[in-house]
């Protein structure tokens, strides 16, 4: 009888607990739609104007085998800090995390996109102003948030003097540069007042292209905030609702990497 009576509690215990959360309509196409937010990697690739090498894909084979089948294999080569890519906090602050020691909690996220496409200037500063026009509208921005930066600029990605500001390259082509990017200022309040994991812009660099000093990024990666450069497609995203995921190559000890970041949007209520 005691044996029985365990039996029938156990299973009342087990029928009202709540069933295990589905995640399948994140993954099948049902519950909403991915986004790609990366340009893909090719010999036009923009870097910084001092990485002249640019991205280097060499085809190693390509036909038909002696064995009768198909084979095909490329090497390529790459500085971490080009096209669409991950600035590891060791970037610009000494001590903090290198790629392979981000979290992936400071690589996931709910989306937060600050949109200033209709105002950004090629020497456009995104402002604390900006961030809490935003938050007056959409709340505070949530804890492990991905704050991404539309400034529009990534529609001149095909045209790479209209992109970066000037048609020079090497150390010349630095001082000439002009793009938009976050107002250090901003970068502090985002550290002082908020917990986000992660930031990204849809221009070259974090801080504008006539940052002289790069204190946007000594103040955000100092407080071992990943940043993510060179985004694309945030004109598909909505200011709230989405999810990112930005996994970049795993590089030990690097400081950045090529990155696949994506987006996911749900369907709407």
């Amino acid at each position: 009888m005691f044996r029985i009576a365990c039996t029938a509690v156990l299973g009342l215990l087990l029928a009202c607990q709540p069933p295990s959360p589905d995640f399948s309509s994140v993954f099948d196409g049902s519950g909403g739609a991915w986004v790609d937010l990366t340009h893909a990697f090719s010999e036009s690739t923009i870097y910084w104007p001092t990485d002249t090498l640019g991205f280097q894909f060499t085809e190693e084979a390509y036909g038909q085998t002696e064995g009768g089948w198909f084979y095909a294999s490329y090497s390529f080569g790459s500085a971490e800090h080009g096209g669409t890519h991950l600035d590891a906090p060791i970037h610009f602050a000494e001590g903090r995390r290198t790629t392979d020691e981000i979290p992936l909690s400071g690589l996931i996220g709910p989306a937060a996109v600050i949109d200033v496409s209709g105002r950004a200037t090629p020497d456009y500063l995104v402002t604390i102003d900006d961030l809490t026009t935003w938050e007056r509208e959409h709340g505070v921005l949530p804890d492990g948030a991905m704050v991404l930066l539309r400034t529009g600029w990534s529609d001149r990605w095909a045209d790479r003097t209209a992109y970066l500001g000037t048609d020079l390259t090497g150390s010349d082509a630095v001082p000439e540069l002009h793009f938009p990017g976050l107002a250090p200022e901003a970068a502090q309040w985002l550290v002082d007042t908020r917990s986000i994991a992660g930031i990204g812009i849809d221009t070259p660099s974090i801080d504008y292209g006539q940052s002289a000093d790069f204190q946007s990024h000594v103040a955000l990666y100092s407080a071992n905030i990943s940043g993510f450069e060179n985004v694309a497609n945030l004109d598909q995203l909505p200011a709230t609702g989405a999810f990112v995921v930005a996994l970049p190559m795993k590089i030990e000890g690097g400081s950045g990497g090529p990155l696949r970041i994506v987006a996911f949007v749900p369907d709407g209520p």
